[in-house]
């Protein structure tokens, strides 16, 4: 991105991130990708103020039955930027880079924004798996003849047979008070 080019006031900028993109970054996670990103720059003359929002799905591998996993993204980065005498990135809010930069490659803060929107675990949602692969899970689990084999079979077939949650479906409770400590923090 241009950054010493620009002007003060509000500049808006569209990129499209694809497979290639993970692939260029050395992603192992991310198997495909369709994402919009749009970035809004506001420049007041002394720094650049970056605003990220980057939307759609990327496609993953279920850690469970190895399909794809389609996981949708929509997540916002902001970060401020201004020139100095050297490279400095010791705060999560501000980003010094050395005056003889004339542009900004915002490659690996797009890469990190998507990739920390994504759950460490990639597990399609209950009852979502492909069903062979559960079977076979299940086969080999119960053929190593160990009793915890016999539990997690139990599990996975619980698990498996769970209707997808409704928000109609009771709750426990304590998780109810404590939701409404958290609505009453967000408000």
């Amino acid at each position: 991105m241009p950054l010493k080019s620009l002007g003060t006031g509000t500049h808006e900028f569209e990129y499209h991130l694809d497979k290639q993109f993970f692939a260029n970054m050395e992603s192992s996670d991310v198997h495909d990708a369709d994402l919009a990103v749009h970035l809004t720059v506001k420049y007041n003359g002394d720094f650049y103020d970056l605003d990220f929002h980057v939307s759609g799905e990327v496609v993953l591998i279920c850690d469970r039955c190895l399909d794809d996993l389609h996981y949708p993204i929509d997540t916002t980065y902001h970060i401020i930027v201004k020139y100095g005498e050297d490279y400095n990135d010791d705060s999560d809010e501000i980003l010094e880079i050395p005056e003889s930069d004339n542009t900004l490659n915002v490659a690996y803060m797009l890469y990190d924004t998507v990739e920390l929107a994504i759950p460490i675990k990639h597990v399609h949602p209950l009852g979502k798996c492909n069903r062979q692969m559960s079977a076979l899970l299940k086969k080999h689990r119960a053929t190593a003849g160990d009793e915890d084999a016999e539990l997690e079979n139990e599990l996975i077939d619980e698990i498996d047979t769970l209707p997808d949650s409704s928000d109609d479906a009771p709750t426990d409770p304590r998780w109810d008070a404590l939701r409404k400590l958290s609505d009453n923090d967000d408000k």
